[in-house]
């Protein structure tokens, strides 16, 4: 079975934030191939949507996988769709970006 892939709002402004750091920083065919890249390993998901580690602990559901040690996508899988919602790099603590904060909140 293949997988539909979907990226959140989020995740895809983040991935055109990422194209428009490397682009100045190197040049834009190298944040063209960067970024595509990234986006045909998240499209890979569709395949082995389980693939990457489980992180319950930051919110459930959720699972992460990275692309050459350097960026991290976080998704959750339900019965037919992986569902990006978010590319993190440079080091970003894309746990606490994402933490679940329904267990701190009082109604």
């Amino acid at each position: 079975m293949r997988y539909r892939v979907v990226f959140s709002p989020e995740a895809e402004q983040q991935i055109l934030e990422l194209y428009r750091y490397i682009a100045t920083a190197a040049s834009p065919n190298v944040a063209a191939a960067y970024t595509e890249a990234i986006l045909a390993y998240c499209e890979s998901l569709q395949r082995l949507p389980l693939w990457g580690t489980k992180r319950d602990d930051v919110r459930p559901g959720l699972r992460v996988t990275n692309y050459k040690g350097r960026t991290v996508m976080a998704f959750t899988v339900d019965e037919d769709q992986v569902s990006i919602i978010g590319v993190f790099c440079g080091g970003q603590d894309y746990a606490s970006i994402l933490h679940d904060d329904d267990s701190d909140r009082q109604d």
